[in-house]
């Protein structure tokens, strides 16, 4: 059986088993419950033979009084039962969706540039909501109808064995056929969580792409691609909605033979008075209390295969190994000097094709190094493996003489700070925005930031200043108020060592001119990575990388590598002509 498939016995070890109290409780609700319906098939029997006859308006007053108590206290166990575990199912679901948050979170960079966004959140949001027949009502109802069941068949052989095998037959032959069903139907829902998985993924593509979609007037190309998804759906559905359509139609036919059976068998017993009527009735009645929850059954047992089916793809996630889970990172990082050193590194996005080929260079304390080249090249790559977001195929990256790959991502990545090429903002207020990586940096601290970076120059315009609302991905702001945004957001981590992925990219030459100033100071006594397309920004870098095609083909100052009249020179002359 793969790793990842979920079955019974891991969820109630997983589920059950930790909220045996609750569930308990539950389970004694249920018996009383249903042990509180039975009364009234029961006393159906003394009514008919016994008290009817005899005008017995004593005992009549009794029972019906009894069977009130009895549906009283069914309806309020049938109550509480639904409020304490349907509760505790919402409960656990909130639980297991933070726990596959926080596990998507702990995985590589790399799984999500193989994964939708908008998939991850279907895993997240969907696939664990089928718990809540594991621990709600469902699991509790399917051990009170199979003891309701029991109890009734028991009673029912004590009115007549010969109607109660008769019975038995067809009821049995249901059950083979609802368990076929339930195997055939496990992998359909399981196929429907990749499908709403993808499908969603899509749609979240095309709402985050609305304005692109809508500049190339590609709204019907869209359409026609949510159709096709939804179109997927709609087959899967249809394929279990047949299979649950057998069940019920089976049940239907079956258990509807069986019920003439009990008419014509119990009819002629009636009449050879083999059999009252009062025994007919409560048989009738029992027989009833024994099938419905056998239907029931059929249908919670559907639920539980959706559960497990959505705790399948769940298993999936949790058992991918998240980064932070090397046992070989050991090493903690308390205070980064800074030193970062390339030793022979190479890497690769796919096997047999390398992006960078033996990379090797040292960035000292507080030095700024300068990746340049041409799109393609890899100097993103080298900035992703500084990052420690990817980890090289060969070689290795030190920290301070420290191997980066036995560093522990979290003591390392707490004085990180990165400005990348996408400004990426979360929806909600300038100040939230800034305040991320530190959420309980004081007023002073985030004046100082917004001052250094120059976002006071806008925001001094907006009425509501620093707590504007932006919008998601900052949408209400020009492309320079994004990034300066997220310039000051790295001022305030004050990180040792920096990564600015094209810091600049999205700036018109006057705010270019302001950032290059706040960046200035911002670098001082901080290990900076700066990958560049513009290199006038680059000019005071100590180090400047040219990389083509995967290897440094060039290193120098600026006035060093214009001297060669190399690539660099060739581009920097370039730039200066257009």
């Amino acid at each position: 059986m793969p790793k990842n498939k979920a079955t019974i016995l891991n969820a109630f070890k997983d589920f059950i088993w930790p909220r045996k109290g609750i569930i308990s409780i539950g389970l004694i609700l249920i018996v009383i419950s249903r042990l509180a319906s039975l009364v009234l098939p029961l006393k159906s029997k003394e009514l008919l033979d016994d008290i009817i006859p005899n005008k017995d308006f004593d005992a009549l007053y009794a029972m019906v009084f009894l069977v009130s108590g009895a549906i009283l206290l069914q309806a309020i166990t049938s109550f509480a039962l639904t409020r304490l575990l349907s509760v505790e199912a919402q409960l656990l679901i909130s639980k297991l969706r933070s726990k596959v948050q926080k596990k998507i979170l702990s995985l590589p960079i790399s799984y999500f540039d193989n994964n939708k966004s908008g998939a991850l959140v279907s895993r997240i949001m969907r696939d664990v909501e089928g718990v809540r027949n594991l621990v709600g009502t469902g699991l509790v109802q399917l051990f009170g109808g199979t003891v309701t069941a029991i109890i009734s068949f028991f009673l029912l052989i004590n009115i007549s064995a010969k109607m109660t095998l008769f019975v038995l037959f067809p009821v049995l032959l249901f059950a083979l056929i609802a368990l076929k069903a339930f195997a055939y139907i496990r992998p359909i829902f399981r196929k429907r969580g990749v499908i709403n998985a993808e499908v969603t993924g899509r749609l979240t593509e095309t709402l985050n792409g609305v304005r692109v979609i809508k500049g190339f007037n590609a709204e019907n190309q869209e359409n026609l691609n949510f159709e096709k998804g939804v179109g997927r759906l709609f087959q899967n559905v249809k394929k279990s909605l047949t299979a649950t359509a057998i069940i019920t139609s089976s049940s239907a036919f079956l258990l509807g033979l069986a019920s003439v059976g009990i008419m014509g068998l119990g009819g002629a017993m009636i009449i050879d008075g083999t059999l009252t009527t009062g025994d007919f009735l409560s048989f009738t009645l029992l027989l009833g209390f024994m099938i419905t929850p056998i239907i029931q059954m059929s249908n919670i047992g559907s639920q539980l295969t959706e559960a497990l089916a959505g705790l399948d793809r769940t298993e999936e996630i949790m058992n991918i190994q998240s980064e932070s889970n090397d046992a070989s990172r050991t090493i903690n990082l308390k205070n980064i000097i800074g030193d970062v050193v390339f030793n022979n590194v190479s890497f690769s996005y796919d096997k047999g094709k390398q992006v960078l080929h033996n990379i090797s260079f040292k960035a000292e304390q507080g030095s700024v190094t300068a990746l340049v080249g041409s799109s393609g090249s890899g100097k993103s790559t080298i900035a992703s493996l500084v990052a420690s977001f990817i980890s090289p195929e060969s070689g290795t990256i030190t920290i301070d003489g420290n191997d980066i790959s036995k560093v522990n991502l979290n003591s390392f990545r707490s004085q990180l700070g990165v400005v990348l090429q996408d400004d990426f903002l979360f929806e909600g207020t300038i100040r939230e925005n800034i305040l991320f990586p530190r959420p309980n940096a004081s007023e002073k601290q985030v004046s100082e930031a917004v001052k250094l970076a120059y976002v006071n120059e806008f925001t001094d315009r907006f009425d509501d200043g620093l707590d504007t609302l932006i919008g998601e991905r900052g949408v209400k702001l020009s492309g320079g108020q994004r990034q300066r945004i997220t310039i000051a957001r790295a001022v305030l981590a004050d990180p040792r060592i920096l990564i600015l992925d094209e810091a600049t990219s999205n700036l018109d030459t006057e705010s270019e001119s302001l950032i290059q100033k706040s960046l200035t100071h911002l670098m001082q006594g901080r290990t900076t990575f700066v990958i560049a397309h513009r290199l006038s920004t680059i000019k005071q870098a100590n180090k400047i990388l040219v990389i083509e095609r995967g290897e440094i083909v060039e290193t120098g100052t600026h006035e060093e590598l214009i001297k060669n009249e190399g690539r660099y020179f060739n581009l920097f002359t370039y730039q200066s002509i257009i």
